[in-house]
């Protein structure tokens, strides 16, 4: 697989954690792609088509336009690189896809939507524009206009903003009540206000990102002491951990490390 990426300059730099181009090659039957705690922009280049396999129960499939709005997710869904040789995307970070689709982000969890639900149809001229553009280059460049131009004068809200930096700074260890407290919000106007923005309530955001710590860390270790790493991570012990594991991937600590051997980009790994 060829994975590519861009950053983009401010305004989009805030709110975007960067665009991808994705060529996969079919040596595999399966992709995952795990939770990341934010929304994607994905577009298919290849078919105008995009399928979505349930990884826990993979004859079930759910097919969508060639360009779509992925929520956030708390597990880990599949696709097959046969039928999406060649992607495009945006991976926004935590909140950063509210200002481009409002109050849909709130109501995404778990789930794709077209764009055409949400932007009409200048989101089929948009996949248009890209299926013919004769260069990686020019494809991010579209794509910054296209965000450039759907940019609303909306916000984070200051508590989620706020929220964001604790969590992302102190992994898991603050927990709801304490950040709700620091934010000066009630715990339930927290979470819905959280919810509403992010796609995800507070807890099961913090859970995700202690997820993606652990895996960071499986990546960064050649034989790891799962104990150790466990307790590092903010888990109970080794048990909690893979409990965790299973319940965002579908795979055991020992089993992702085991995948990634064979490795394709961040957040995807081979389904063998």
């Amino acid at each position: 697989m060829r994975f590519f990426s861009y950053k983009p300059a401010a305004p989009l730099g805030h709110l975007v954690e960067g665009f991808w181009d994705v060529a996969y090659a079919p040596s595999h039957p399966r992709v995952r792609i795990l939770p990341s705690g934010s929304n994607e922009l994905v577009i298919n280049l290849s078919q105008d088509e995009i399928r979505i396999y349930d990884s826990e129960q993979p004859e079930r499939c759910q097919r969508f336009p060639g360009i779509v709005v992925a929520g956030t997710y708390a597990g880990a869904l599949d696709i097959d690189p046969m039928r999406h040789a060649s992607m495009l995307g945006v991976h926004f970070k935590p909140g950063g896809a509210f200002p481009f689709f409002g109050e849909a982000v709130g109501e995404l969890a778990n789930s794709h939507v077209a764009l055409e639900a949400l932007w009409g149809r200048s989101a089929g001229e948009l996949r248009e524009k890209l299926c013919s553009a004769p260069t990686r280059q020019k494809r991010f460049q579209l794509l910054e206009e296209a965000l450039t131009n759907r940019l609303q004068r909306l916000s984070k809200h200051p508590s989620v903003s706020l929220a964001l930096d604790i969590f992302g700074s102190t992994g898991v260890g603050a927990s709801v009540g304490a950040v709700a407290k620091r934010v000066g919000l009630s715990q339930r106007h927290f979470i819905q206000v959280f919810t509403a923005q992010v796609g995800l309530t507070p807890k099961l955001f913090s859970r995700v990102l202690r997820f993606q710590n652990a895996r960071d860390a499986v990546d960064s270790t050649g034989k790891p002491n799962w104990s150790q790493l466990a307790l590092a991570c903010g888990y109970y012990d080794q048990s909690h951990m893979i409990e965790d594991f299973r319940a965002f991937s579908g795979l055991s600590p020992g089993e992702y490390l085991g995948l990634r051997n064979k490795p394709l980009s961040p957040d995807h790994v081979p389904v063998v």
